[in-house]
Parts: structure tokens; C-alpha cells; sequence
């Protein structure tokens, strides 16, 4: 019997089989599609740059090309100084401030005191006439306009060293009143720093006239705040100043070797350029009230007299500063 069930069995179960295997012969071209169906879309992935594979270093990012508003963060400190400054002209202006200010004092100055900051000013009056006089030669003359405009390190260290050199010798001579070695050393100084400064004469006589205009109206301003401010208001600002001094020193000398096209080269000249026109700024005000303290401190008779040449230098190197930075922002701006 169980023969007889098998034997029946199985032509049933070949039928069956070769059913199916013709159904799945049949189909065997539809498996590919049905296997890229469940595959999905052929991704196709985009080559990548090796540089966009790693982060951009410090190197990088400082070398890199400047921003359209690189100038940005120097120009809004001047701004700010100027408002701070504008407010104390104001207030103290007003008569606001609590101590006496040097014009208060001025009332109760000795005949001779005010002879000392008369003769200062007028020395200052002279270095300015005497540099703008010698700058204008040096532009006039063809051989010295070469030499004075030669670029390069070397001759940027040594035209360095000929104005300190200068002045420090300048200063190093012992004042008496009448012509005298200190007047001559004095005007060499002048002259040397004229010469340096010929170059600027290629920006051209109206923004010239403009940075003199502005620098007269800054200077006047200062001196201003310096006077109606109490007599020592500024005097403590000595050591910043020389710290701010240095940094600004610095970053012009680092200009030197990284040009403007480069992220860390503009933001050196931005500090050198506005960073010291709101430094000099302070010296200015710092010079002013330590000029009149000394003229004021200082004994009728003596035996070493008051030099108002050596006070008058530093007043005349802060507003010569302050010139050279307005020029340039000028010349920038009408290039611009």
C-alpha cells in the first residue's frame, strides 16, 4: 500500500516541479530589474579636493586676501577717540571739571613763565615752517627727490636712524639763550625730517593742504582739552603711552616685509596708520600739560636754563605724526 501511495505520488510531484521551473525560467529576466529596483539609484559621488578635506590653519587665514572692510576696526577706533575726545572738550570746555586747569593757573603765572611757553611755541611755529620749507626744496630738486624716495629696508633703517641720531643729538646740547650749537642742531633735525617727508608731496598740493587743515584743527583741539583739563589730568598716561608706543613701533616695522595684500599686512598697517594717529593723539595732550609743568616748576635762576627747544620737539614730533596719518588717510580715500 505505501508503495502504491508513493508510486502515485510522484508523477504528480515531477509535473509539479517542472511547473515551477519553467515559471522561474520564465522570470529569470525580471530578477535584474527587480534587484536594481531594491538597489535604488545608481550615486555618483563628486571628487574632493584635498584642501577641503582639512581645516585651514592659522598661517592660512592670516596670508589670505583681505576683507572688503579690513580697515574697518582701525577706522572705528579713530571714530571713538574723536567722540571721546569731542565730549572732553565739552565738558572741560564748559568748566565742568572739579580741580584747576592750567587756565585757571595761567592767572597767577610769573612774567617769565609765560615767556617759556611763548618761546616753546615759537620754536614749534619754526620747525614747522622750516620742514615744510625743506620738504618743498627736497620735491623741487630731482637728484635729492631720488635719493629721499629709494625704498628698501636698509635705507628705511638708516633715514630711521638719521632722525633719531639727529634729534637725539639735539637734544643732548645744553641751551643757552642766542644762537648758539643747540639752534644749529636744532635745524639740522628740521631739515633731515623735511627731507623724509618730501615724498609725501606726490599726493598732491589740495589734500595736502587738507591734512594741514584737519591736523591744525585736531592740534588746536588737543591743546585745547589740555589747558581747560586739570593741571595733571594727562600726566599719568606716561606708561601706556610708551607701551602703545612700542606696539605701534612694532607693527610699522613688520609692514615692512608683509604687503597689504595680505590678511596679517593690512591689519599691521590698520594699527600703524590709525593706532597711531590716536596715539599721538594722546601724547599730544600728555606733552602739552608736561611742557607747562615744566615751565612752570622750573627755576627762575638756574644753573642748567629752561629749554623750550626740547619741549618744543616733542609737541612738534606728535603734530607731525598726526600729519603724516591724515595724509594718508586722505591719499587713500581719493584713490578710493
Amino acid at each position: 500500500m505505501l508503495r502504491f501511495v508513493l508510486s502515485a505520488a510522484r508523477p504528480g510531484s515531477n509535473l509539479l516541479g517542472q511547473q515551477f521551473s519553467q515559471v522561474f525560467l520564465k522570470s529569470k529576466l525580471n530578477l535584474t530589474v527587480v534587484r536594481n529596483y531594491a538597489r535604488g539609484p545608481v550615486r555618483t559621488r563628486v571628487p574632493v579636493q584635498e584642501h577641503q578635506l582639512r581645516q585651514p590653519f592659522l598661517k592660512d587665514k592670516l596670508m589670505a586676501k583681505p576683507s572688503a572692510n579690513a580697515y574697518s576696526m582701525g577706522k572705528g577706533a579713530a571714530a571713538g577717540a574723536a567722540a571721546v575726545g569731542l565730549g572732553a572738550l565739552c565738558y572741560y570746555g564748559v568748566g565742568l571739571g572739579k580741580h584747576t586747569s592750567i587756565a585757571d593757573n595761567s592767572i597767577m603765572w610769573p612774567q617769565y613763565v609765560k615767556d617759556r611757553i611763548q618761546s616753546t611755541y615759537a620754536f614749534f611755529g619754526g620747525s614747522c615752517l622750516l620742514t615744510a620749507a625743506t620738504a618743498a626744496a627736497v620735491f623741487r630738486s630731482p637728484r635729492i627727490l631720488s635719493l629721499a624716495s629709494r625704498g628698501g629696508f636698509l635705507w628705511s633703517i638708516a633715514s630711521l636712524a638719521l632722525v633719531i641720531g639727529s634729534g637725539a643729538v639735539a637734544r643732548s646740547i645744553e641751551y643757552h639763550p642766542g644762537l648758539g650749537t643747540k639752534h644749529l642742531a636744532w635745524a639740522v633735525h628740521c631739515v633731515i625730517l623735511g627731507a623724509v617727508i618730501a615724498p609725501l608731496c606726490f599726493i598732491g598740493g589740495p589734500i595736502l593742504s587738507r591734512a594741514a587743515l584737519y591736523t591744525g584743527g585736531i592740534a588746536g583741539g588737543l591743546s585745547t582739552i589740555a589747558a581747560c583739563a586739570p593741571s595733571d589730568k594727562f600726566l599719568y598716561m606716561g606708561g601706556p603711552l610708551a607701551v602703545g608706543l612700542g606696539f605701534v613701533f612694532a607693527s610699522s616695522l613688520a609692514s615692512m616685509w608683509l604687503p597689504p595684500t595680505t590678511a596679517l599686512g593690512v591689519g599691521l598697517a590698520s594699527i600703524s596708520l590709525y593706532g597711531g594717529l590716536v596715539l599721538f593723539s594722546g601724547f599730544l595732550l600728555y606733552d602739552t600739560q608736561r611742557m607747562v609743568r615744566k615751565a612752570e616748576v622750573h627755576p627762575q635762576y638756574s644753573y642748567t636754563p629752561f629749554d623750550p627747544i626740547n619741549a618744543s620737539m616733542s609737541i612738534y614730533l606728535d603734530v607731525l605724526n598726526i600729519f603724516i596719518r591724515i595724509a594718508t588717510v586722505l591719499s587713500g580715500g581719493q584713490r578710493r
